[in-house]
């Protein structure tokens, strides 16, 4: 397995997520030094949790130009987790092969596991990042199109994206780009009316662009990535679960989402189109999971434009924001 080992103290990542309230001038803000909640043999190594990642998954996880640092969602978001368990946290990239990661203890967790794709050999959170193949429009008041309405469509050739438009609009509505970027192009420049793409990579390929885009409709039913353990783990899982919970209530998710989407990601309110109302779930190409996308977002990840997060495009496992094929 390639490991690519990223140590970060969640102590030095407290203050990403901490704000400090200084009484007077010159007071210096400390932060409490948190016991931790988890010790071995809930966790391989003492004091640090050990998260696997796919640095083939941006905006979820890849690699930076400028100092090679695996960065993105997920790791933000297991920053989290470590500080609020009390743990140092270490960064492993395990690609996609997350079963065996956590058979063979080289992670504790791994994160960006998508729902639809979960076979039940290891224990999943609830989801901490919702997702879908959605529809976005420069227009906010795009409204959900209909077949034979004369709508045009961007999408990633031969993805699951492309094959739903395709499905519900016929091949003629649709043009097929060789990358999202493209994709993206072509509905700035007026070429289409709607890119449909992944949820989360679609936000944050607009994002990285400074394009303002809208989520008119969904073109799957909702799904989303979840968090994974070993079954047999229960003392894990439960944390997990609350600090999960935790980062919800607290809006620590709320933050991570703006800085790599530019907004918070809320989908329970986006409006499913004819085809997604009926598709149920279950299927590969209509399941909410909208996982047809993976890309390394040739363009800035930290929400201020600046290309101190940049990921790389050049790096083994990522490349052009691109879609998998179906």
């Amino acid at each position: 397995m390639n490991g690519k080992l990223l140590k970060i103290a969640a102590v030095a990542c407290a203050a990403v997520f901490a704000v400090a309230l200084a009484g007077c001038a010159g007071d210096k803000y400390v932060p409490e030094e948190k016991q931790a909640q988890l010790e071995p043999p809930a966790i391989g190594e003492t004091d640090t949790l050990r998260v696997g990642v796919d640095t083939g998954k941006a905006p979820l996880a890849g690699i930076m130009e400028s100092n090679r640092a695996i960065v993105g969602l997920d790791v933000d978001i297991a920053a989290a987790i470590a500080d609020d368990l009390g743990l140092k946290l270490t960064i492993i990239d395990v690609g996609s092969d997350a079963a065996s990661a956590l058979a063979d203890g080289t992670v504790d967790i791994v994160m960006g596991v998508n729902q639809s794709d979960a076979d039940g050999s290891f224990w999943v959170s609830q989801t901490y990042l919702p997702t879908g193949i959605a529809l976005f429009s420069t227009d906010p008041n795009a409204g959900v199109p209909v077949a034979d309405s004369g709508a045009t469509f961007a999408a990633q050739i031969s993805s699951t994206s492309a094959w739903a438009v395709s499905n519900e609009f016929g091949a003629g509505s649709l043009e097929a780009a060789s990358t999202l970027l493209d994709a993206f192009d072509s509905l700035k420049n007026g070429q289409v009316n709607y890119v449909a793409a992944d949820a989360v990579i679609g936000l944050y390929t607009a994002h990285s662009q400074d394009m303002q885009v809208y989520l008119s409709a969904m073109l799957s039913r909702v799904g989303g990535y979840v968090i994974g353990a070993s079954s047999s783990n229960a003392e894990l899982q439960t944390a997990i679960s609350q600090s999960v919970q935790n980062m919800v209530n607290g809006g620590v998710l709320n933050v991570i989402e703006r800085k790599w989407l530019g907004t918070t990601l809320d989908l329970s309110s986006v409006p499913l189109t004819a085809a997604a109302q009926g598709s149920g779930s279950g299927t590969s190409n209509g399941d909410g999971s909208g996982a047809d996308d993976s890309g390394s977002g040739d363009g800035n990840g930290d929400g201020t434009g600046s290309s101190d997060e940049q990921l790389d495009e050049n790096a083994e496992g990522s490349g052009d924001v691109a879609e998998q094929d179906a």
